[in-house]
C-alpha cells in the first residue's frame, strides 16, 4: 500500500512539472501567460488608434509578440505613420515598435 502511495504521489509530481513546462516559452513560440499579456497590448493599441482621430485604424494592422508591436498596412502619410509610432509606444507594456507600413 505504501508503494502505491509512493508511486501515485510521484506519477502526479511527473505530471504536474511536465504540465508547468508546457506553458514556457521558447524564442519561437510565447507561454501562456505571454500570449495573453500580448493580447491585451494588441487590444490596447488598437483601441489607442481607433480612438485617434488622423488615422485610420482599418488600414493599420496590429501584431503583438513578446511586447514587441508590429504594425502594417498602408497609410496615407508619413505624419499618419509618425503618429501611430507614437501613439503605440506610449502604450504600456510595449518593449518596441517594429513599422512595417507603407504610403498609399
Amino acid at each position: 500500500m505504501k508503494h502505491l502511495i509512493r508511486f501515485c504521489s510521484a506519477f502526479f509530481l511527473a505530471l504536474a512539472l511536465l504540465s508547468a513546462s508546457g506553458c514556457a516559452s521558447t524564442q519561437k513560440q510565447e507561454g501562456t501567460g505571454e500570449y495573453v499579456d500580448d493580447s491585451v497590448i494588441t487590444t490596447r493599441v488598437k483601441t489607442a488608434i481607433l480612438q485617434e482621430p488622423t488615422l485610420s485604424s482599418a488600414e493599420i494592422n496590429v501584431e503583438t509578440f513578446k511586447g514587441v508591436v508590429q504594425l502594417s498596412g498602408f497609410v496615407t502619410s508619413r505624419a499618419a505613420i509618425t503618429k501611430a509610432l507614437e501613439v503605440v509606444r506610449s502604450i504600456p507594456g510595449v518593449s518596441s515598435v517594429k513599422n512595417d507600413m507603407r504610403l498609399k
